[in-house]
């Protein structure tokens, strides 16, 4: 667990645990990098390997929270510099995942008032608004849009970026027959609907290269299956990360609730998501698993399948559990949230409210 590890790019991990990425709510208006922001982050990269920070839209269309980072502007340069800095201070790497939250974008975020996605369709959630459908021009726009993201990452000091394919976001809306109806170049079968986020893959390498002076992370969530039918299957999934394993990632990052799930799909099949997609690409490429990674215990277990696991909810109650299991002091690692202890844990307004509005999310202590 406390071993190093050197990503494929050359860049070395002091230890094999990461700072899951988390939506904070904490940016400025603007999208500008706050005071508590740089405070929270600051509070949890002590410890992990690497941080990889929430997600930061790469254009205006593409926002998707209040409270969002961006990184669609040179002027926000300055502030993401200093969040880099906080992260490096306390020993970790710091990584900015960048995404567009295309058909789940809320109206009231967007200059139009009108979310953007690959097809028409809404998505399958109460009161969902219906996105318009983006051009060809506008979808070629927005690939630039990640490469000239990764470009600002890379002039603010990050040591990568993780690009957002999961999770229902722009990425993944391209990629999903539900979302995708498209029939030109950028829609029809699996191999077509891959072709978005495989050219943004591209596009953001591109910016590596033209633009980075030392080795930088490239990284790529993604989420392996959707519920509803028409959705993406395993099968689909198999097939993109297939083609992904040729894009010279430094890793993939699997989106699951629980390490060890078996297909949502699938019913019958045993064996866990994250061993067929190990097995899939091959050892060669880094797969980050994470999911239920509450022990130390739990953590050895899945670095038998995976070498690298992200923590989220884990370093949110407490943001030393790193810390404390790598001196011994497991017994002591905190696993209920103290509702009493917001300050000493660094958990600003409104992030903290968010938190405590979802039942069952954060266990908590009575």
């Amino acid at each position: 667990m406390f071993d190093s590890y050197t990503l494929p790019s050359g860049v070395t991990l002091k230890n094999r645990l990461i700072l899951a990425p988390m939506t904070n709510f904490l940016s400025e208006e603007d999208g500008r990098v706050s005071e508590k922001e740089l405070t929270y982050y600051k509070r949890r990269s002590r410890g992990t390997g690497a941080v990889i920070t929430a997600c930061a839209n790469v254009n205006t269309q593409g926002k998707g929270f209040d409270g969002e980072i961006g990184v669609d502007r040179d002027e926000l340069i300055p502030g993401l510099k200093r969040l880099a800095e906080v992260i490096h201070e306390e020993g970790a790497k710091a990584i900015l995942q960048i995404y567009h939250g295309g058909r789940m974008s809320p109206p009231h975020l967007l200059p139009d008032e009108t979310p953007v996605s690959a097809s028409a369709v809404p998505s399958e959630r109460e009161g969902a608004a219906t996105p318009r459908e983006m051009t060809a021009e506008e979808v070629s726009q927005t690939v630039e849009d990640f490469k000239q993201a990764t470009r600002r990452a890379i002039e603010a000091g990050f040591d990568g970026v993780e690009l957002h394919g999961a999770n229902t976001y722009l990425l993944q809306q391209f990629f999903s027959p539900h979302s995708n109806r498209r029939s030109d170049k950028w829609g029809g079968d699996v191999w077509q609907r891959m072709t978005f986020p495989l050219e943004v893959t591209e596009a953001v390498k591109q910016a590596v290269r033209e633009y980075a002076r030392a080795p930088f992370i490239t990284g790529y969530r993604f989420s392996p299956e959707e519920p509803h039918t028409p959705g993406i299957t395993l099968e689909d999934t198999m097939k993109l990360v297939s083609e992904l394993t040729e894009k010279g990632l430094d890793y993939l990052h699997i989106s699951l609730r629980d390490f060890h799930q078996s297909s949502i799909r699938e019913e019958g099949n045993g064996s866990s998501v994250i061993r067929q997609i190990r097995d899939q690409i091959g050892a060669d490429l880094p797969l980050v698993g994470v999911g239920e990674i509450r022990t130390k215990e739990d953590a050895e277990k899945a670095l038998e399948t995976v070498p690298l696991l992200a923590l989220g909810r884990e370093l949110l109650i407490d943001p030393d559990w790193a810390v404390k299991v790598e001196k011994g002091q497991e017994d002591h690692i905190v696993t209920e949230m103290d509702m009493e202890a917001q300050e000493e844990l660094v958990i600003p307004e409104p992030m903290w409210s968010k938190i405590m509005s979802v039942p069952g999310w954060i266990p908590r202590k009575v």
